[in-house]
């Protein structure tokens, strides 16, 4: 048996019927948890201010003078043996800082190399990405992890020895490319020297 195709007026009264049948069945769960059946109303977004040019200016100066009484940063989450270094200073905040921000964009251009079949750009990604954390390790702690620096780690750390070890004989033990207090930085040369 085929059904008769309903009228407006009678679509209409359906879909109220339906829309009431929902509501009250939705009020009768709420009630039953426990919940408030009843919207509160939502709080009305502040308009922005209009200033005229007398208010502007003296809110310019009000925040002007506010900057100033707060003074520089103070940069207390960095280690003070970092914040203390001058800005010519290979290791200085100023300079591992751009590295960092530097190596960032480079993590961001090479995304793909963290998940790549080939191994040697899984590796480059790694090797970048610890770089990163070892600088952020640095600024935290005072203490450089890496053994290159520089925004393309293009240079290496070089040792400095502070407290010299010697054999029985009482000749001092040293190592090629270690920086000594007595001679410097000892070289391939010198061992063959000695």
């Amino acid at each position: 048996m085929a059904r008769r195709k309903l009228t407006a007026e009678e679509m209409v009264a359906k879909v109220a019927k339906m829309k009431a049948t929902k509501a009250a069945n939705k009020a009768k769960a709420l009630e039953t948890l426990g919940l408030s059946t009843t919207r509160t109303k939502m709080k009305k977004t502040r308009k922005t201010r209009v200033m005229t040019e007398e208010q502007k200016a003296a809110a310019v100066e009000r925040l002007a003078k506010a900057r100033a009484s707060k003074g520089p940063s103070q940069n207390k989450m960095i280690d003070e043996h970092v914040r203390n270094l001058p800005d010519d200073n290979p290791l200085s905040l100023v300079n591992v800082r751009s590295w960092i921000k530097d190596n960032k964009e480079m993590l961001q251009s090479i995304k793909s190399f963290k998940v790549s079949k080939d191994s040697k750009e899984r590796a480059k990604y790694i090797q970048i990405e610890t770089y990163v954390s070892n600088l952020d390790a640095y600024l935290r702690s005072g203490v450089y992890l890496d053994f290159f620096y520089g925004s393309q780690m293009q240079n290496k750390i070089q040792h400095r020895v502070t407290a010299m070890a010697y054999y029985k004989d009482g000749t001092p033990k040293r190592t090629v490319g270690y920086w000594y207090p007595d001679v410097g930085l000892y070289t391939q040369e010198m061992q063959y020297e000695d």
